[in-house]
């Protein structure tokens, strides 16, 4: 068990997707919004006939409302006779609780030193968008974005591979007081599939609020011959918003495989990734001019997520 799981508790760590087009994102949220979070939570308490008792799910990546995940990763901390009771059954019994959108697909005792969070090496989004002319096929219309004008691919993978790199993303996120901007993408391609849509694919260490729709915004006006292949750089360079990127809605958003790394190391990276954020809200901040932060000042408020701790 890791070393921040109570005594008496064990580590379970879900393996889950869904669509989340009926959802108000995955955090919980006051008013009764349906959200995944919420979803989950209360299917674990009536299947382990629990009550009243909160189990607060942790997970790698919050989404916002209409973004969808096939690959996300949380965990919960369960008392070790709930845990022992229910193990073997409990995955069908989710299975039989919660409604079709949202599905658990494996359940297992977490190994030592995992936090679905802060242990995480990388996520890995795809926006999918469509440029027929006749609009996108009915029966994707909930994860593909339309575009209007035709697409020029080659153009844009150029553009987004020159966003790759350890860089400030004011230009790109929704500023949050006292976060740091500064991002390392490790990936950042565009493709075209074999029926026609466009995939927009983003692999990185974390995410800012709202910085994989803004990438893309500015990706489908190059795409569509609005701006220039340099145009996204000189966007990032500035490092202020930009009213000429527009954040693309949603649904096109996926959130498609969550890292860690071995067994072992576990805790090393969640301590590493726990200092981090202590240092950006405790001691350190972003200088003014440069385009990387100094060590410290990387990977702010929610390490490894496109979303600050309040978003739905």
């Amino acid at each position: 068990m890791s070393d921040d799981v109570q005594p008496g508790f064990v580590r379970v760590r879900l393996d889950l997707s869904y669509d989340g087009t009926g959802f108000s994102g995955w955090a919980k949220q006051a008013g009764g919004r349906r959200t995944v979070q919420g979803e989950i939570e209360d299917a674990l308490r009536t299947v382990t006939r629990s009550g009243e008792a909160t189990y607060e799910l942790t997970v790698a990546g919050r989404t916002d409302a209409g973004v969808h995940a096939r690959g996300q990763v949380a965990h919960v901390d369960l008392p070790v006779e709930v845990w022992g009771e229910h193990r073997e059954k409990l995955l069908k019994r989710l299975a039989g609780r919660l409604d079709k959108d949202v599905r658990v697909w494996r359940v297992a005792e977490a190994p030592a030193g995992f936090n679905a969070r802060f242990a995480a090496l990388w996520r890995r989004y795809v926006y999918r968008v469509g440029d027929r002319v006749g609009g996108v096929d009915p029966l994707l219309r909930s994860h593909v974005l339309w575009h209007d004008w035709e697409l020029d691919v080659a153009a844009m993978d150029a553009a987004a591979k020159s966003l790759v790199g350890e860089h400030d993303f004011a230009a790109y996120a929704k500023k949050r007081e006292g976060a740091s901007t500064v991002r390392e993408i490790f990936d950042f391609g565009v493709r075209r599939r074999l029926d026609g849509v466009v995939e927009i694919e983003v692999r990185a260490d974390a995410f800012c609020h709202n910085q994989v729709r803004s990438m893309v915004g500015a990706l489908l006006f190059v795409g569509d011959g609005h701006r220039g292949v340099e145009w996204p750089r000189k966007v990032l360079d500035a490092r202020v918003r930009d009213s000429a990127v527009h954040v693309v809605r949603p649904y096109g958003l996926t959130l498609e495989e969550v890292a860690y790394p071995a067994d072992e190391l576990l805790a090393e990276r969640q301590l590493q990734a726990r200092r981090v954020r202590g240092e950006v809200y405790g001691v350190r901040r972003p200088g003014p001019s440069s385009g990387s932060a100094p060590a410290g000042d990387r990977r702010a408020d929610v390490p490894g997520t496109e979303h600050g701790p309040k978003n739905g």
